[in-house]
């Protein structure tokens, strides 16, 4: 029997009188892929900032592999094995594709202070494990990155970018990856590369994967399952057939007229 990887009851996050997160309950099960999806301001992204720890949920409840992570500060959520992108890209520019890669393992180092001044042996062993361990991930995506390990990240192509983003993700050896709108702003050649990306991380790293996604033909040649949000509340989860013909999912993307017109 498949187990249940993330687990959320009932939650709830509000914003004065805006409820952005409206008691949802969702799950992932291991090495599922799931889609997240709805309108603008459904409350994917907020979803995704309250289980990682940027926001406090208002009420509910958040399991992760059976541990709670009520109260948990971004870095333990990721020293617990959940990584995520962000819709905006978020890497630092002045810094190397490698070095990017490497940052991505802070949460499970134990270099501080002391070992950057006066570099002990285990600094350095620790430092050549980070470094082999960037590039095992960088190799993950082909041509794509490693040959270009001492480029500025500033300077790689778009899609190289939200490929970068994904690594760092991968580098801090996490068990479930949230990916934050991965194809926007990618061409139709280079949104086939990342489905197929994808499903590569779960059937060659066993990673489960939640994505929020607007693209519907990314959705559909992806997902497993997919949940559709709005105005904080899940309105229909299940096969991609199921949720694209659902009324309530059609009126959330058209508006009613327009899907009563539709129909």
């Amino acid at each position: 029997m498949t187990e249940q990887l993330l687990v959320v009851k009932d939650l709830v996050k509000h914003f004065g009188g805006v409820r952005a997160v409206d008691g949802v309950d969702f799950h992932a099960d291991e090495k599922e892929i799931v889609s997240v999806i709805g309108p603008n301001g459904a409350g994917k992204t907020t979803l995704f900032n309250v289980v990682t720890g940027f926001y406090a949920a208002d009420s509910g409840t958040i399991e992760f592999d059976k541990f709670p992570l009520a109260g948990l500060k971004p870095n333990r959520i990721a020293a617990l094995g959940i990584a995520r992108t962000f819709q905006q890209i978020r890497l630092f520019p002045n810094l190397t594709v490698l070095e990017n890669a490497m940052v991505g393992q802070h949460a499970r180092t134990r270099s501080g202070p002391f070992g950057a001044i006066f570099r002990p042996p285990w600094t350095i062993r620790e430092e050549k494990a980070i470094g082999d361990r960037a590039r095992e991930v960088l190799a993950f995506f082909g041509d794509s990155l490693l040959p270009y390990e001492d480029m500025m990240a500033f300077e790689l192509s778009y899609a190289d970018r939200r490929r970068l983003e994904i690594a760092r993700a991968m580098a801090t050896h996490p068990k479930l990856l949230l990916l934050d709108e991965p194809t926007a702003g990618m061409n139709p050649v280079e949104k086939h590369g990342l489905v197929s990306l994808i499903g590569r991380l779960r059937d060659e790293r066993g990673y489960t994967v939640v994505l929020i996604e607007h693209d519907m033909p990314v959705v559909k040649n992806v997902s497993e399952r997919v949940v559709a949000l709005d105005h904080g509340q899940v309105i229909a989860q299940g096969s991609y057939e199921d949720v694209s013909n659902n009324e309530q999912v059609i009126e959330a993307y058209l508006g009613k007229k327009k899907a009563v017109e539709s129909a």
